[in-house]
């Protein structure tokens, strides 16, 4: 009798996943109560207007898929070791992105900026591509240029 792997293809609830986007959006939320000034609105173009779109559906297909493998786009990890490292490169940067929060809460820099938009944006696309989740990598790959760009041009109005 073989040992039935977690994330293999056939599991549907990714609890690490689940984790990693609460840790996330923890620094998120707080910063949206007490800072709601902050938020810049952008130029209503056409052309910002179609940045924000797909920002909105990577960002909230990352979220789906982070946390639910679904079947036949999710494939599982190729090794105990690719889960390692997913597992250890993600707390790093989770850890990274909330010290980051923490030190440049109340500061509107290209530093802040950049940082707080890169990070996430890597652990989609790291655990898209580990995990063998196509639709979390497309997401990522989506959402991470919209999120930036937005990121950076927020930060460039204030």
């Amino acid at each position: 009798m073989t040992q039935q792997n977690y994330f293999d293809n056939n599991t549907f609830f990714n609890p690490f996943g689940l984790i990693i986007m609460i840790l996330i959006m923890i620094p998120n939320i707080i910063y949206a109560i007490k800072c709601k000034e902050n938020f810049v609105k952008l130029p209503q173009t056409k052309f910002w207007k179609m940045i924000e779109t797909f920002e909105q559906i990577g960002r909230y297909g990352c979220f789906a898929c982070m946390i639910f493998n679904i079947p036949g786009t999710y494939f599982g990890f190729t090794s105990k070791l690719s889960f390692v490292i997913y597992l250890i490169v993600n707390f790093i940067l989770v850890f990274a992105y909330c010290i980051i929060w923490i030190f440049c809460f109340n500061k509107n820099n290209l530093f802040k900026a950049i940082s707080l938009s890169v990070l996430p944006s890597v652990v989609f696309f790291l655990s898209g591509f580990l995990s063998r989740s196509v639709l979390l990598t497309i997401g990522a790959i989506i959402f991470a240029p919209c999120h930036i760009l937005i990121s950076v041009k927020s930060c460039k109005q204030n």
